[in-house]
């Protein structure tokens, strides 16, 4: 069973690596996004979320298509179980536009539940969302939901000094208008660098309507605690 449970990482490993160079020959079809996000804890019950993310056109950060600047707070019921609220700021350019100014503008109230589970060694997250948007002053609503599976590689669990799988689908749906609105796959290795820090680097593939596009991404978490600082 050890075996077989190897073979199929070294698969995983291989698949991972040479998805890229597979597709780094297309890459005007091809973009990037660099991500931060953490989890700061105040109370036993409540956190901040802060999170900023850069998208670029292109694979070189020259073009970009997006920025998002997310905050909320959270309120945790466990450790298995929490709500956010909060609010996002997204200006998106068009490509190989002026770049100032952007050419949509997005305000955003979002709210979400996320529930933890595991299977195994195997951690499960299941994310719902929900957003109030303003592009452009234009109102819409829309809901998210992702499934996204974290799988230890070196170690039975993930602890510091880990290398793990990173895996999510996470689906985008209009409450009018067009139905469906994107789709985003996900996967990635990823490394623990300590108890709340880690990185990630993989490949996002997004739908929308009858277009898709890879993105290459380097993903940054890192949680702290403030709860220290008061005592």
């Amino acid at each position: 069973m050890i075996k077989i449970i190897k073979k199929y990482q070294l698969l995983f490993f291989i698949h991972i690596f040479l998805l890229p160079i597979s597709i780094f020959s297309q890459q005007g079809e091809t973009g990037n996004w660099v991500m931060y996000s953490g989890l700061n804890k105040v109370s036993n019950t409540l956190s901040i979320h802060t999170e900023f993310q850069y998208r670029n056109h292109t694979l070189a950060s020259i073009n970009t298509e997006q920025l998002l600047l997310r905050l909320g707070l959270n309120y945790h019921f466990s450790k298995k179980a929490f709500v956010s609220a909060g609010y996002a700021f997204i200006p998106s350019y068009e490509f190989e536009s002026e770049q100032i100014p952007p050419e949509t503008e997005e305000h955003r109230i979002w709210q979400q539940f996320i529930l933890v589970n595991k299977l195994g060694n195997v951690k499960f997250e299941h994310r719902y969302r929900i957003e109030q948007r303003w592009v452009n002053k234009a109102y819409k609503n829309r809901f998210r939901y992702r499934v996204m599976l974290f799988i230890p590689l070196n170690k039975p669990v993930i602890k510091e000094k880990s290398i793990f799988a990173a895996l999510y689908n996470e689906v985008f749906i209009n409450s009018k208008a067009s139905f469906f609105d994107r789709n985003r796959l996900y996967g990635a290795l990823g490394y623990q660098v300590s108890k709340n820090a880690n990185i990630q680097t993989g490949m996002m593939y997004q739908q929308v309507s009858n277009y898709g596009k890879w993105y290459l991404q380097f993903a940054f978490v890192i949680n702290t605690d403030l709860r220290k600082q008061n005592n």
